[in-house]
């Protein structure tokens, strides 16, 4: 049992919720995104949402269970083997034709955005969910479409 942890005060608790709350609407975004225009149910703003707010709430439990002798990096790295694991359950192979990996990475990815948001990278966590966004959306584009013509 723990007991030499400092309790956090209403400030600390106030700050952690905002992370949770911020990380759930960059999962969200990214999330739907992929559940705009496609007929994707699965993996859409609850998924995505929730990935990165278990990300997050994990990588703050790290951070505040590695005051003292503890790794705090033990938590995330958990994380990405975690989701990497979920990812791989996403991918099918039919044949030569192979689905989810695009699921799978942004996932993946996604996880990311709640371990940044989880130590207080803001910025860098906004600007991660913005090109995860941008790297589904930009195929959709007419510019796109046509310079990436195979």
């Amino acid at each position: 049992m723990i007991t030499d942890l400092p309790t956090p005060t209403l400030l600390a608790d106030l700050e952690m919720f905002f992370r949770i709350i911020f990380a759930t609407c960059l999962g969200g975004l990214i999330g739907w995104e992929r559940e705009r225009h496609r007929n994707i149910i699965s993996a859409g703003i609850r998924t995505y949402g929730a990935i990165c707010l278990g990300s997050c709430a994990f990588g703050i439990l790290g951070v505040y269970l590695g005051i003292g002798s503890a790794d705090p990096t033990r938590i995330a790295a958990q994380v990405v083997t975690g989701i990497g694991f979920l990812g791989g359950g996403i991918i099918f192979r039919q044949g030569d034709y192979v689905t989810g990996l695009t699921t799978a990475a942004t996932l993946w990815a996604t996880a990311a955005v709640g371990l940044a948001v989880s130590v207080g990278f803001y910025l860098l966590s906004l600007l991660t969910a913005l090109l995860i966004f941008l790297l589904l959306y930009m195929p959709r584009v007419s510019w796109w479409k046509r310079i990436s013509a195979k």
